[in-house]
């Protein structure tokens, strides 16, 4: 890590004021991962808190903020609307084995229909969560025509760890080390949305399924900087350059609901 030390305590994400509510279900939570054996209560803050040493890094971590926002072309990403894909001609993500892969390029700008998931990053236990459900909803994207493209914050190398211990389709994961596709469309990014927003509660109700998600993950597959530890994700639902539906996680396990992507791409096969 670059100077910013993991805290390796599960209590660390209870310290929020509106936590506290939650200790009953703490004492759940940390059955459910006692059973997995790479993944415990002590790890649990790896993904969820990235915890400054200091104001000073808080303050060079908002100087940071400043400086990519300030080079980067937001594109439209509000449901209904029309995106200027000219934002992404000059960003480039990565499949599982390293080949480069325009972003641009990875669905039909003019007909094609895809749905694009935006991970944390491929260590965050809450993301194996999603991508799960995601790869359980598949079939209804591919019924519907919508291809699935899941994108975390990583090296190649980490993408491929999760799909293989997942295990997830390596063909619909790509890797974005450099966090520029989620820059592009301002995805939320810090400590603030990383470890004090309530919206991580939401956790809470689905402790059976990060369970079982996780079976596979170790702390091998975490970042190497601190930086992709406060990345947050989102969905966007594509019909060439339409927008379909648009959410940007609030925060640390805030995901989307699939009944909510599925209503937005593939109403006709939700029977």
């Amino acid at each position: 890590m670059d100077g910013m030390l993991l805290r390796t305590s599960v209590n660390s994400f209870f310290c929020h004021p509106q936590a506290g509510q939650q200790q009953g279900k703490n004492s759940d939570f940390n059955n459910h991962l006692a059973s997995c054996s790479s993944f415990t209560p002590n790890t649990i803050s790896h993904s969820l808190t990235s915890r400054p040493a200091s104001s000073a890094i808080i303050s060079k971590s908002k100087s940071s903020q400043m400086k990519r926002a300030a080079g980067v072309a937001y594109a439209a990403v509000q449901t209904g609307e029309i995106v200027d894909m000219s934002a992404f001609e000059s960003i480039t993500i990565y499949t599982t084995d390293g080949a480069p892969v325009k972003f641009s390029e990875l669905w039909d700008q003019k007909n094609g229909k895809a749905v694009v998931a935006f991970l944390r990053h491929f260590g965050c236990p809450f993301c194996w969560e999603f991508a799960a459900a995601l790869r359980e909803a598949k079939p209804k994207f591919d019924a519907a025509g919508f291809k699935l493209i899941t994108i975390g914050v990583g090296p190649s190398s980490k993408a491929e760890v999760l799909a293989e211990r997942l295990p997830f389709p390596a063909e619909c994961l790509y890797a974005d080390p450099d966090r520029k596709a989620y820059d592009a469309l301002g995805l939320y990014h810090g400590v603030a949305r990383t470890w004090l927003n309530p919206a991580s509660m939401q956790i809470f109700t689905r402790l059976d399924k990060v369970a079982e998600a996780v079976k596979g993950w170790n702390l091998d597959v975490m970042p190497d900087n601190t930086s992709a530890t406060l990345q947050q994700g989102g969905v966007y639902v594509f019909e060439g350059s339409r927008v379909l539906y648009a959410r940007k996680d609030e925060s640390t396990g805030d995901h989307s609901k699939i009944d909510d992507i599925l209503n937005s791409c593939c109403s006709t096969v939700m029977a």
